[in-house]
Order: structure tokens, then C-alpha cells, then sequence
């Protein structure tokens, strides 16, 4: 998905916008997350890149998403850009032993 999302719509209240542009990632994402995953990969990784244009992008933890949408509401920008690629991964899974001391470093 590359996308500009407009913030400012007419007639639109801007919260309302702002979940409704939210709810499309979100759809977005689980349509990915749904397709079968190739073999020898495990789960579907996003690469994400947000700005205020495609030129000014940068790259973003797929996790800072929502945060930077609000971010661009929060500074009034009339639009923003977005770009969401799935990328099929294979994850090793956690053991046992190593969970337990990764919680005991934090």
C-alpha cells in the first residue's frame, strides 16, 4: 500500500477521519496478514515508511503506525504519506529457557 491520506476532508470531522484512515490500515494489514505465507516462512513483517510527502518518507517500526498518524493529526498537516509492503519472514521461535531470562534482564 502506498497511499496520501487526506486529514482534512470537507464536511468530515477530522477525528472521524483520522480512525476512518486508521480502520483502512488496519483492514489493510489483516488482508496481508490472511494470505498464504510462502514455505520456509513463518509470519508476514511490514516494511513501513510515513511522511507528509512520498519524497519527505522515512522509514518507521511497523509498531510507531497509529502513533505517527496521530502525530500528523496532532500538527494539523492536510495530508500525509504512507507505505505499507508485506514481506514474507521466517522467525525462529523463542525457547523456554531463553523467555524466562529475557525477562529476568529487563
Amino acid at each position: 500500500m502506498k497511499k496520501t491520506f487526506q486529514l482534512i476532508v470537507e464536511n468530515k470531522n477530522k477525528d472521524r477521519q483520522v480512525d476512518s484512515i486508521k480502520n483502512e490500515v488496519r483492514k489493510y494489514i489483516k488482508r496481508e496478514r490472511s494470505k498464504k505465507l510462502p514455505e520456509k516462512c513463518n509470519y508476514w513483517n511490514f516494511d513501513c515508511k510515513f511522511g507528509k510527502t512520498e519524497e519527505e518518507a522515512v522509514t518507521i517500526r511497523f509498531v510507531d503506525i497509529t502513533k505517527s498518524i496521530d502525530i500528523a493529526a496532532s500538527e494539523n498537516l492536510d495530508s500525509f504519506f504512507l507505505e505499507l509492503v508485506a514481506r514474507a519472514e521466517f522467525r525462529k521461535p523463542k525457547e523456554k529457557g531463553q523467555e524466562n531470562e529475557d525477562e529476568l534482564e529487563d
